[in-house]
């Protein structure tokens, strides 16, 4: 076994503990146990990814590793603590959480993107640091050397984990996502947390019945057997079915109301990656968190939050493609093919059938796509600024929309998530207003006789407003991002992706370079040199000149596959993360920024 690099871990920092029966912890509880930190925040569809990932090992090695959650917020909702409390019932979280408002252990350990996971072993000290998604396989071959390298020292600690469930609570709805109503005037409600569809009354409060067994998987079935996990959208298709963008399953289901029966139609279960196929058909091409859904030009449109994409369904070839969008996380406008997208959550087609609105969540952002395949920003300037305020809409800001809803003058609703508000935006007059606050994290909206019923997620419940006459007057807020900026020297800027391929993995160079590196700026012109796409996954870097601050864009991919010179057709695996990073430029800085994709940095 090759000797591994170790550093001191240090001290876990924040603000309380979730999930621990109110017990406070230090790194010296865990002595003995193989920790792993999950840096996320629950906005973040990639940290989403991640605890799926973490959970078979969590399960697997029980009783020697145990997983504590670093929530460090982006947005100004996340760092309240209730919001983090229900996150961590909302999407299953069954493992202590550290709630670090003030980024505190985020800076103790070097920290620079969600999500972020940090192995530290029995004895105290880190031994690897993965940025992104899929690395649960290279944590799994650690995990297996650690237990053994400790337990013949006589250093592992076997045992139950500190993990103390919350007490359940009884509500009809819990957490849910999305509604549609039905053409009896009921709705049809995806009760994301519970894994299930839920149809009620009119009143929105009588349940009629459910759709779903309650336990997460991917199975079809009727009414009390079919399986869901974390379904969100929800849309009528022309023959009277309805589609379900079952998020967690990377799937398209649909459920045929005159049967009761749900089957799938796109999806294989498996979540989309970098050189995974675009096209074909629907039942082979894997998806990648599929959260709305919308019928619109012919098609069924999916708001693919997880490769910031849009993609559609034709039913008359049953395949699936890529709209618009280029797995790019961002907020750029124009040819579809060439538009980035950030997370986008929610869709709504207008009420002259011309265009599909757009909630962009993670760029705070409403947008719409036409019919010519141009995609349009309302609202919203980028990833990093959010906040709450009214006015013309070059300058009006959200924060991290989940739904929109088309109304019949024109205009459009959006449900402001994180604002805890219901907007509207208005094409005619480009301005944007506040129709109601004081909603617990509205996440979609429908339409009923003039008023909005809005699906309150964190309330567990519908609740329906009369569309006011007059706007609700607020106080303006504005944002940015909390992480601090790094502080660079002008001129050349060294840009090194660190990535050591996991213990009996190697680089896979059989058909090409295993590498992909794409670097940008906001603003673009913040690089004289050094933008663009590449192989290597380091680059000089030139800053230009009469520029102080701006955000570097960085999107790095790796490939390696088990080593194992026997086998013609070794498994690979892909490793990949976005990093937004805040610059500084400062006379004091360093002209070297490394980005840790996965092992360790050894000029650190």
């Amino acid at each position: 076994m090759s000797k591994r690099a170790r550093v001191r871990a240090p001290e876990l920092q924040g603000r309380s503990w979730i999930n621990t029966g109110g017990k406070e912890l230090s790194l010296a509880d865990f002595r003995g146990r193989t920790l792993v930190l999950d840096f996320w925040t629950f906005c973040c569809v990639n940290c989403l990814h991640v605890l799926d990932e973490l959970r078979e090992l969590e399960e697997k090695h029980r009783d020697t590793v145990v997983i504590i959650g670093v929530h460090s917020p982006k947005f100004v909702h996340e760092a309240e603590h209730q919001a983090v409390v229900d996150a961590v019932e909302r999407y299953e979280v069954h493992h202590p959480v550290l709630d670090d408002p003030e980024l505190a252990t985020w800076k103790q350990y070097a920290v620079r993107a969600w999500p972020t996971l940090v192995v530290i072993d029995p004895e105290g000290y880190v031994v690897a640091q993965h940025a992104g998604e899929g690395h649960a396989h290279a944590i799994e071959k650690l995990v297996q050397e650690l237990e053994a390298e400790h337990s013949a020292k006589g250093t592992l600690r076997r045992g139950d984990g500190p993990y103390v469930a919350p007490e359940p609570v009884a509500t009809y709805l819990r957490f849910p996502g999305k509604a549609l109503v039905l053409p009896d005037g009921g709705f049809l409600v995806s009760d994301t947390t519970r894994h299930r569809l839920v149809e009620l009354d009119a009143d929105g409060e009588s349940v009629r019945g459910h759709f779903g067994s309650g336990d997460r998987g991917l199975v079809d079935g009727g009414p009390a057997d079919v399986r869901f996990s974390e379904p969100q959208g929800l849309a009528a298709l022309p023959d009277g079915r309805i589609a379900v963008a079952d998020t967690v399953n990377h799937a398209i289901r649909v459920l045929d109301p005159s049967t009761g029966v749900t089957s799938t139609l796109a999806g294989t279960g498996r979540q989309w990656w970098q050189g995974s196929p675009t096209s074909g058909p629907a039942r082979e091409v894997d998806l990648s968190s599929p959260w709305d859904i919308a019928w619109f030009a012919g098609r069924l449109w999916i708001a693919m939050a997880g490769v910031h994409q849009l993609w559609t369904y034709d039913p008359e070839s049953a395949t699936v493609r890529v709209a618009a969008g280029t797995t790019n996380e961002g907020l750029v406008d124009g040819p579809a093919d060439e538009a980035w997208f950030a997370q986008p959550s929610g869709l709504a087609v207008s009420a002259d059938g011309e265009r599909l609105w757009i909630a962009d969540s993670e760029t705070s952002a409403l947008r719409w796509i036409d019919r010519d395949g141009h995609v349009h920003t309302a609202v919203g300037s980028g990833l990093f600024d959010f906040g709450h305020r009214d006015g013309a809409a070059a300058q009006a800001l959200l924060q991290h929309p989940l739904g929109v809803t088309a109304l019949p003058d024109g205009s459009v609703a959006v449900c402001d998530t994180y604002n805890h508000a219901l907007r509207r935006f208005d094409p005619a007059s480009g301005e944007v207003t506040t129709l109601a606050t004081d909603l617990r994290e509205p996440s979609d909206a429908v339409l009923v006789d003039g008023d909005l019923v809005v699906v309150e997620s964190a309330r567990h419940r519908l609740t329906r407003l009369r569309l006011p006459e007059e706007a609700v007057r607020v106080t303006d807020r504005a944002h940015r991002t909390r992480r601090a900026a790094t502080e660079v020297a002008p001129g050349t800027l060294r840009l090194d992706v660190v990535f050591q391929a996991p213990a009996g993995q190697k680089l896979d160079t059989r058909y090409g370079p295993s590498t992909r590196l794409l670097v940008s700026a906001t603003p673009p012109e913040l690089l004289a040199v050094g933008a663009g796409p590449g192989t290597d996954l380091g680059r000089d870097l030139v800053l230009a000149d009469g520029f102080t601050e701006g955000v570097l864009h960085v999107s790095a991919m790796a490939a390696s596959c088990d080593d194992d010179p026997l086998n013609e057709y070794p498994a690979c695996h892909v490793h990949q993360q976005d990093w937004g990073v805040p610059l500084r430029v400062t006379a004091e800085g360093t002209a070297r920024l490394p980005l840790v994709l996965a092992g360790m940095d050894a000029q650190g």
